[in-house]
């Protein structure tokens, strides 16, 4: 679909579509009716993560574990036994679980290039979708994927977590009301000490790996021994970067607190800093981007990939500024301050015993962000994180690597997110992809 197409219709559509499917009953009666059938897509790392908290909610049934690395498969699905009484089974190809009708939803927790293609053929077989951040590899997935959401009015909720902690929306809720004023400035950060990957060889495939369909819609390349499981994420052709990575939640957390949308300028430095010549990691492990909006308001990242010194005493959080004082949020907590930085009221979240959500890869962090998508699908609550309003963080974040990656400052048409007059910007909006999997509406 061309540009003005999309916005076209988008702007036809207007906030009012966007509100409607969050609501819509999928089941009509209590009891049975009110189980949901899901599948999950990726079960390494986060994806094994978000099986023990969907098993782990009542009345919701994971039928499938899909993963192209059969590795994985035993110890999810032993886990999953246990939590909901039932085996799962055991699914190479995601497409056996969109074709299986006892099915309602897909969890996506793949590498990045699989998020907006499998989303989008998910929810055209009719199963609501639940999807990692960054939910796209490139802003042009990000287009097909709110395209999608609302041509098929089915659940599309985004995995960034923290839009569904209370302590979170409480924090937003109190900016809103001013405790601090006018708030115009947001440092985010991350930080973490990645060690170096090596220079990857090509060596045969893995048995126990299915790399075509690993592969999916990123045009074909040789098995080399550094991608997978994890490294891909350091590579522009699977991979977003740290930004997208791990900044998705704080950049989130930024906008929303300080009620924005597309920025005015864009602008982002840095580099594969710390192991200069030691690997082929090709994303930033140093990044700096700034972004400034209408109305005289900033949010900056920084990301350090390989050198973990904390701000605030922590790897990753928010400092929000305000005409009236400062907020300093921390995972699960914030402080507020006055215009003299004395500190007027620390807000701690309240947590479930055995739980710790200032570590970001403990269940309890999300466990309230899945809740909230299987009672969307029930028809009891609105999505905390609908795809179209996600995409648009991740969008900051896309146009930060997208400034990186030409050595220019952007400029943001505010009607529609776009990159004004700068070619080599245009050409990163979007990718190639292998012949026949391009995704489609």
């Amino acid at each position: 679909m061309k540009r003005r197409q999309f916005i076209k219709k988008a702007g036809a559509a207007g906030a009012g579509i966007i509100a409607i499917p969050h609501l819509v009953p999928m089941f009509n009666r209590s009891g049975a009716n009110d189980q949901v059938v899901i599948a999950i897509a990726g079960i390494h790392s986060r994806g094994a993560q978000l099986a023990d908290e969907f098993a782990s909610i009542p009345g919701c049934e994971i039928r499938a574990l899909v993963d192209v690395d059969n590795r994985y498969f035993d110890a999810v699905s032993e886990k999953v036994t246990q939590l909901q009484g039932s085996k799962p089974l055991h699914l190479t190809d995601y497409r056996k679980a969109l074709d299986d009708k006892d099915i309602d939803a897909i969890v996506i927790a793949t590498p990045d290039h699989w998020h907006a293609p499998m989303a989008i053929e998910a929810v055209k077989a009719g199963k609501h979708v639940y999807v990692e951040k960054p939910c796209s590899h490139n802003p042009y997935e990000g287009e097909l994927l709110v395209e999608a959401f609302r041509k098929y009015r089915k659940l599309i909720q985004m995995g960034n977590q923290r839009r569904s902690m209370k302590v979170c929306q409480q924090m937003v809720q109190e900016i809103g009301e001013g405790v601090i004023g006018n708030v115009y400035l947001a440092r985010t950060w991350y930080t973490n000490n990645r060690m170096p990957i090596g220079f990857g060889k090509v060596v045969p495939v893995p048995e126990y790996l299915d790399y075509e369909l690993w592969q999916g819609p990123a045009p074909r390349m040789p098995y080399r021994d550094n991608i997978h499981p994890y490294n891909w994420h350091w590579f522009w052709h699977w991979g977003t970067g740290e930004a997208l990575n791990n900044g998705t939640h704080e950049i989130d957390v930024a906008r929303w607190a300080l009620g924005v949308t597309y920025p005015l300028m864009v602008t982002s430095l840095g580099g594969r800093f710390h192991y200069v010549g030691e690997d082929d990691w090709e994303c930033p492990d140093t990044q700096m981007i700034t972004y400034e909006f209408q109305n005289k308001k900033m949010i900056t990242w920084e990301g350090r990939s390989c050198n973990s010194y904390d701000l605030s005493g922590e790897g990753r959080g928010v400092i929000l500024h305000g005409t009236k004082g400062s907020i300093v949020f921390l995972s699960d907590k914030y402080k507020v301050y006055d215009a003299e930085n004395k500190l007027i009221r620390d807000v701690k979240a309240e947590t479930q015993p055995g739980t710790d959500p200032t570590n970001t890869r403990d269940p309890g962090l999300g466990a309230a962000h899945t809740l909230n998508f299987i009672e969307a699908v029930r028809g009891r609550e609105q999505l905390n994180s609908p795809v179209d309003e996600g995409q648009k963080s991740i969008l900051l974040c896309q146009l930060g690597n997208i400034s990186l990656r030409t050595g220019s400052t952007l400029y943001i048409n505010q009607d529609t997110g776009y990159v004004m007059e700068n070619a080599e910007a245009e050409r990163l909006w979007r990718r190639d992809y292998e012949p026949g999997w391009k995704p489609k509406v």
